[in-house]
């Protein structure tokens, strides 16, 4: 398993090198994951309402192939990109999802948060708020995208939008429950040491 650190990239490049690198991958590529974050956008999803978005704005707005509806990404945003071959894993798409769930919810715990699931609404949630939201797309049993976890960002852009198409679903960030310097640096870290005690 090959973890990247890619830092501050364009959206749409990054996109493009993981479906070269899912179609082109053989049964023995080793997995990767890739940790970034991008300028800011919206994303829609490749069955996603593009109503969803509900105002004119400058920050642009790419259709995507993942699953889910539209949701933003900026600077502060963890993005974690999973290109996981499920069937050499042996997992399931539900199976798989469940995990990455619960890695994230045993993240937040490391700084004191509290979170849960929300039964039918994908994602991670700390109290009536989503922190952490989740868009998959899975062919011939390789997956990529993957989790966007709000870790110290501006949140206003979620405003323009119904988020993951929810009217009035509130978001929230680690920011607001946490105050140490340097938060992204260390939330990296604490999910690189929690995937290796936890792979």
């Amino acid at each position: 398993m090959l973890i990247r650190r890619l830092g501050l990239c364009d959206y749409t490049p990054t996109l493009d090198e993981m479906i070269a690198f899912t179609e082109n991958r053989t049964p023995s590529t080793p997995d990767e994951i890739w940790l970034c974050e991008h300028p800011p956008l919206f994303t829609l999803g490749r069955n996603g309402d593009p109503s969803m978005m509900l105002q004119q704005t400058d920050i642009p707005l790419v259709k995507t192939d993942r699953g889910g509806q539209i949701t933003y990404h900026g600077p502060g945003q963890l993005m974690i990109y999973f290109l996981i071959d499920l069937r050499r894993k042996k997992i399931a798409a539900a199976e798989f999802v469940s995990q990455i769930e619960t890695q994230t919810i045993r993240l937040l715990q490391t700084w004191g948060i509290r979170a849960h699931l929300r039964e039918g609404m994908p994602g991670v949630y700390v109290q009536d708020a989503k922190i952490a939201s989740l868009g998959l797309r899975i062919r011939n049993a390789r997956a990529y995208h993957g989790l966007a976890l709000n870790v110290d960002m501006d949140l206003s852009p979620f405003t323009q939008i119904h988020p993951c198409g929810y009217a009035n679903l509130q978001m929230t960030q680690m920011r607001e429950f946490v105050k140490s310097a340097n938060l992204m640096e260390n939330v990296i870290t604490h999910w690189i040491e929690d995937f290796h005690d936890h792979p």
